[in-house]
């Protein structure tokens, strides 16, 4: 395909804009955003179920404290009856029930002593979970004002490119494709050419567009400065 040497890199910019379009490039700093936000929810998430189990703890231990009330209302109660009772049946089964019942106070002390003692350790683990979200906040907002300074990328005018081609040349570059040669591996299916290839490929006239013998795309040759 001939194409003269000043119009060769026209073609390979309308080639650059066209692959960069369908696969839209991000910056290291976007990609680093995305990959903190990412973090940042993960560590969220694990924030926040680390204050869920504080708040079912809180719930447990008011729980807990409502119960023993109870108890030592109705243990106050029975011994109250106890001193005005008189019927040996009525009174063994007060006795009962007041030992039931402070018992039971026994064992809720128990409970609630396990509870402040599990809460303080879920209210330590709460607090680092929430350390490590405001750290995840400061890291985000920096890498925000990075990509928030980074300059706008500028749209390629491709119409205009297409406008300096031949027909011909465009109409082989919709149907194959075009992409960079560097002397050694094709810019379209990135693979190096073995040197009998190569030699072929570099032996084109200056003004001809050889095709890469492994993908059927159009090369353009350029040197390693360019």
């Amino acid at each position: 395909m001939h194409l003269s040497k000043d119009l060769q890199p026209v073609l390979l910019q309308l080639a650059d804009a066209d692959r960069a379009s369908s696969q839209p490039r991000v910056r290291p700093e976007e990609q680093e955003l995305r990959t903190l936000l990412d973090e940042r929810q993960r560590l969220t998430d694990a924030s926040s179920a680390a204050q869920l189990a504080v708040d079912d703890m809180e719930l447990e231990i008011l729980r807990i404290q409502e119960d023993e009330r109870k108890l030592k209302k109705r243990e106050m109660d029975d011994k109250r009856q106890l001193g005005a009772e008189t019927d040996p049946e009525r009174r063994k089964d007060l006795e009962h029930d007041r030992y039931a019942a402070k018992s039971r106070i026994a064992d809720l002390l128990s409970e609630l002593k396990e509870a402040h003692n599990e809460i303080a350790a879920l209210r330590n683990n709460r607090d680092v979970h929430a350390a490590r979200v405001d750290e995840a906040n400061r890291k985000v907002e920096a890498a925000q004002r990075a990509v928030d300074a980074l300059p706008a990328v500028e749209d390629v005018d491709t119409a205009s490119l297409r406008e300096q081609l031949p027909a011909d040349v465009l109409g082989a570059y919709d149907d194959i494709g075009a992409a960079k040669f560097n002397g050694r591996a094709c810019g379209g299916c990135f693979i190096q050419l073995p040197p009998s290839e190569r030699a072929e490929v570099l032996a084109e006239p200056a003004d001809e567009l050889p095709t890469c013998p492994n993908c059927g795309t159009l090369l353009v040759r350029v040197t390693p400065e360019q």
